[in-house]
């Protein structure tokens, strides 16, 4: 059976049967403090953590944090099956800190924006951007953009503490996005 996509040079016709279950699991982003990282996307995007692995010979830990959609998900209390069901979700942001980093005055992570450019953002769907913009004001978020800002409208840029990008937008006001 065909899965559907949008055809484009280089985009493979039919979904290789060697990659049947394959899932995007999580992207990473390096934090200078996991304390302050936490606070931000927890209390101002409203994630959870899922899971803290620390690695003590190689001096970082990792945290797992996800949407979780519904309050009720079952997620397992014991630490090895939490592990693994969190390697089994999607959409999952993983936080990696390596220890000590939060002392040194002068470490600052590339944001992918800056030159050379390389990673750009990662990006939320909000129920409605407007009151998405005020609790981010409320909240002493830096915007990069507001979704009435430039060219590109209905559409926010938020930063993080360690200064990553976060795209903001609601789904249904997009209905017309790259059409103009």
């Amino acid at each position: 059976m065909a899965v559907f996509t949008e055809q484009h040079a280089g985009v493979s016709a039919e979904v290789p049967q060697a990659t049947r279950g394959y899932r995007l699991n999580h992207t990473m982003l390096r934090v200078k403090n996991p304390s302050t990282s936490l606070a931000f996307y927890t209390h101002v995007l409203g994630m959870r953590v899922l899971r803290k692995l620390d690695f003590p010979e190689m001096k970082f830990s990792l945290y797992f944090l996800a949407r979780l959609q519904d309050s009720s998900s079952a997620v397992p209390q014991d630490e090895g099956e939490r592990t693994v069901w969190t390697f089994h979700q999607e959409g999952i942001l993983e936080l990696t800190h390596n220890w000590g980093s939060e002392d040194d005055p002068d470490l600052r992570y590339h944001d992918g924006n800056a030159q050379p450019q390389g990673f750009g953002h990662i990006c939320f769907s909000v129920p409605h951007l407007q009151d998405a913009v005020r609790w981010f004001d409320e909240q002493g978020v830096e915007f990069v953009k507001r979704p009435d800002q430039g060219k590109l409208k209905d559409v926010a840029f938020i930063k993080d503490p360690d200064g990553y990008w976060i795209e903001i937008v609601q789904a249904d006001l997009l209905g017309d996005l790259g059409r103009r």
